[in-house]
C-alpha cells in the first residue's frame, strides 16, 4: 500500500482482523501496520518508528515507549477512558491523546440504565432465583423495595457524550432529569437531553437516581465518598459505569451496609477485577458487572472509524478531534 504517512496499532496478532479494516477505511491516506505491545519498551519504540499516528490501549506502558518515538504526534485510543496516560508528559513533548470520540456512549448509556433497572426490580436476585429452582421463594424484599422509574429523579453528573444519551433516554420513561457538569452546555444541548442543570449538592440530595458519566482525573477521583452519600437520599441509588477510582468503595460499602443510601448498581471497581471478598459480591442491593458496558459490536465499529478518521486527520495537516486535555 501506498500510504502517505504511516501510523500504527499496537496489539497481538488477534488484532489482525481490524487492522485490515483500519486499512480499508484509510484509503491511500494512511498506511496502518500492527506491532506486538507484549515487547520491550525499546522494541515497541523502534518498530513504531516513522509513525505519526499511534492507536494504543489505554494502559500505563504508552508512557514509556510514546517518547522514544520521533515525530509522533498523535496517541488514539479506542476507549473513551485515556487516565492512564501520562497526556501532560506526552503534550510537552508534542504528542497529543485522543479518545475515541463518544464510539461506545449509546452502548455504556444502556448498560447503565440496564444496572438501574436490575437494581429497582432486583432483576440478578430473580435470574438467580429461577435457576437455581427455588422460583422466587428466596427474592425477599422489604415494601417499596421493587420500584419502577416513573416519578423518579435522576441526576446525571456529566452530561457528555454517555451522560446525555443516558438523559434522552430516561426523559420518555416519565423521568425528572437533573444534571451537573463542571462543563457549561448551551441551552440548545440542555432541551436536546432534556435535563436541568443544578448545582452538585442539589443533586445529591434530590435525587432518586444518581448516575456517574465524568473521565477519571485529579479532580474526580473519590468524588464520591462519606460526605456525599451521607447527602443523599436513604431510598437512592448510585449508578457507576464511568471509572472504578471515582468511587471512594470503602464508603460505598458503608453507604449500603449503613442504609444511608439503597444500593448500586457498578460496571467498574476501584481494582478490577474485584476482589472475590469483596462486600460489593454479597450485598443484597448491589449489582456489580464486570466492566463490559462497552462491549458491542457497534462500539467497535464506531471506534475503528473514528481511529482512522483521526489517524486521516493528522495525514492531511489537520487538527485532530477529542483530544483530551491534561487535567
Amino acid at each position: 500500500m501506498g500510504g502517505s504517512i504511516k501510523a500504527v496499532l499496537i496489539g497481538p496478532a488477534a488484532a489482525d482482523e481490524r487492522l485490515t479494516e483500519l486499512n480499508r477505511l484509510a484509503g491511500d491516506e494512511v498506511r496502518f501496520e500492527r506491532v506486538d505491545g507484549s515487547q520491550g519498551v525499546d522494541d515497541i519504540a523502534a518498530a513504531c518508528r516513522g509513525a505519526k499516528v499511534v492507536v494504543a490501549p489505554n494502559i500505563a506502558a504508552v508512557n514509556d515507549w510514546a517518547p522514544k518515538v520521533e515525530g509522533l504526534e498523535l496517541i488514539q485510543t479506542f476507549s473513551a477512558g485515556t487516565d492512564n496516560i501520562d497526556r501532560a508528559k506526552l503534550l510537552n513533548l508534542g504528542i497529543k491523546v485522543a479518545n475515541n470520540g463518544g464510539a461506545n456512549a449509546v452502548c455504556v448509556a444502556e448498560h447503565a440504565i440496564g444496572l438501574l433497572i436490575m437494581v429497582m426490580h432486583k432483576l440478578d436476585r430473580q435470574v438467580e432465583s429461577a435457576r437455581a429452582g427455588n422460583w422466587a421463594a428466596d427474592v425477599t424484599g422489604a415494601p417499596g423495595e421493587f420500584q419502577t422509574l416513573v416519578g423518579k429523579r435522576v441526576g446525571i453528573v456529566g452530561l457528555g457524550r454517555i451522560g446525555s444519551r443516558v438523559a434522552k433516554r430516561l426523559r420518555y420513561w416519565e423521568c425528572e432529569v437533573v444534571y451537573h457538569d463542571v462543563v457549561d452546555h448551551d441551552a440548545a444541548y440542555e432541551a436536546e437531553a432534556g435535563a436541568a442543570r443544578v448545582d452538585l449538592d442539589e443533586l445529591l440530595t434530590t435525587s432518586d437516581i444518581v448516575t456517574l458519566h465524568v473521565p477519571l482525573d485529579r479532580v474526580t477521583r473519590a468524588m464520591m465518598s462519606h460526605d456525599e452519600f451521607r447527602k443523599m437520599k436513604s431510598t437512592a441509588i448510585l449508578i457507576n459505569t464511568c471509572r472504578g477510582p471515582v468511587v471512594d468503595e470503602a464508603a460505598l460499602i458503608q453507604a449500603v451496609e449503613n442504609d444511608e443510601i439503597h444500593g448500586a448498581g457498578l460496571d467498574v471497581t476501584e481494582v478490577e477485577p474485584v476482589d472475590t471478598a469483596s462486600p460489593l459480591l454479597t450485598l443484597p442491593n448491589v449489582v456489580l458487572t464486570p466492566h463490559l458496558g462497552a462491549r458491542a459490536i457497534e462500539s467497535q465499529i464506531n471506534a475503528t472509524r473514528n481511529a482512522v478518521d483521526n489517524a486521516c486527520r493528522v495525514a492531511r495537516g489537520e487538527d485532530p478531534d477529542w483530544i483530551v486535555d491534561p487535567v
